[in-house]
């Protein structure tokens, strides 16, 4: 399915939505309306009342008056039907426990719309914290918020929401969940942002997330700085760093956190250590494995030799990053294109570097969990004297285990993330 037909699909659902939702509303008007006509109808059948028996000889705006007065106060002035035909009176009777049931079911919404929480938190609401998102990375923001400010107030806002997970986010971190499009206009002015301290978007979608900032600052100028956005594309917020919306708000990738936090807290160290330049292999070169470059090209560029990439992907890869300007160091490179399980890929490498000599850094940063874990195993029995770094998303106990046993440095994703949320997202 393309990308046109997708948006059309969303957007027909999405009308879907809107237009059940206000024929949720609308039913009770034709009900009412139903209930009037049934009860007026009795009237002019001819049909009594058993304390209002002139109403069979009033005139056409009385028997309207004594129909609306069933919404109110139901029959009980008024007394019961008597005489006339069947019909009528059946109509009537319909009419009689009609009305009042459909008055008490419009009292009873409006007093629970009054009462509850979502709503009366939201109007109160003040200097809080608005997240929009519900994908992993947001229960590690959470996590670094709460431990930093545990009673901010917090909005967690999605288009859906699994009740499980509803439930989660509101026991484990204490926040108000709401269920809504952010780029809706209605729901950005519910959401009080002339009062919140914060915006954070970690939704899955990156054009959604530039164009509910968007709307925001148009609505709500001071949030300009305030607003920090994930983007999930590499060379979506590369495109955009030179826009007005991006120098608005403060935008990020969730890879270049955790590539920051490997380099700044493992790597430039180990380079420091070592006398020589150092030999570096990166196998996987995606999001992760382009951000770890950027990031020891940033802090550590005089202390490469030679890097070596390795991916299935990786000539491509490779020239979208030279590009982009992402790879400019005078180094020797080396790029190897193939999947770090074929053994073919390490032939070659071993054919053109020499990973026997002084402590290289090899970085096992492709998406594949179990691939990163046996190829860690087996450079590592190996080169001995290599520096190993596995990959895996979440914190792994089998990992850390293996690392343990085998002298294998594994790092989680995730956890760098959340180690390294800059303090100024959490004020």
């Amino acid at each position: 399915m393309n990308d046109r037909t997708s948006n059309e699909r969303s957007a027909l659902v999405r009308l879907a939505r809107e237009q059940i939702g206000r024929s949720r509303g609308d039913w009770r008007w034709g009900a009412a309306l139903g209930l009037f006509m049934l009860a007026f109808c009795g009237f002019l059948f001819g049909v009594s009342l058993t304390e209002r028996p002139s109403v069979v000889d009033a005139g056409l705006f009385t028997k309207a008056y004594y129909s609306l007065g069933l919404f109110v106060v139901g029959g009980l002035d008024i007394g019961t039907p008597t005489g006339g035909p069947l019909a009528g009176r059946v109509m009537l009777w319909i009419a009689y426990f009609g009305a009042p049931v459909l008055t008490a079911s419009a009292v009873i919404e409006a007093v629970a719309r009054i009462i509850s929480p979502r709503p009366w938190q939201l109007r109160r609401i003040r200097n809080h914290v608005v997240v929009v998102g519900t994908v992993p990375l947001v229960d590690n923001y959470l996590r670094a918020l709460r431990r930093r400010a545990p009673r901010t107030p917090v909005v967690v806002v999605d288009e859906q929401i699994e009740p499980v997970r509803r439930q989660e986010l509101e026991q484990e971190f204490n926040v108000t969940v709401v269920t809504g499009d952010i780029t809706h206009d209605f729901l950005i002015r519910a959401l009080r942002l002339h009062r919140a301290r914060r915006v954070v978007l970690l939704g899955h979608g990156d054009f959604q997330s530039y164009e509910a900032a968007s709307r925001m600052l148009a609505q709500y100028p001071r949030l300009q700085s305030r607003i920090v956005l994930r983007c999930h594309n590499l060379r979506f917020i590369r495109a955009l760093q030179e826009t007005a919306i991006a120098r608005q708000c403060v935008t990020f990738n969730s890879y270049h956190l955790a590539a920051s936090g490997l380099v700044r807290d493992h790597l430039i160290d180990h380079f420091r250590r070592t006398d020589l330049p150092d030999v570096v292999v990166i196998a996987g070169f995606g999001r992760f494995g382009q951000t770890v470059l950027e990031e020891m090209q940033d802090h550590a560029r005089r202390e490469i030799s030679t890097l070596a990439l390795i991916d299935i992907d990786a000539t491509r890869r490779v020239l979208v990053a030279e590009e982009q300007r992402r790879i400019d160091g005078s180094y020797r490179k080396e790029v190897l294109e193939g999947d770090i399980s074929h053994p073919e890929v390490w032939r070659r490498l071993e054919a053109s570097v020499d990973l026997a000599e002084s402590s290289p850094t090899v970085i096992l940063g492709t998406g594949n969990i179990e691939e990163n874990l046996r190829a860690a195993l087996w450079i590592k029995r190996k080169y001995p004297n290599a520096l190993v770094f596995s990959r895996t998303t979440d914190i792994s106990r089998l990992a850390l285990e293996v690392g343990a046993e085998h002298g294998i440095n594994y790092f989680s994703i995730r956890q760098l993330v959340e180690e390294h949320i800059p303090d100024d997202w959490l004020e």
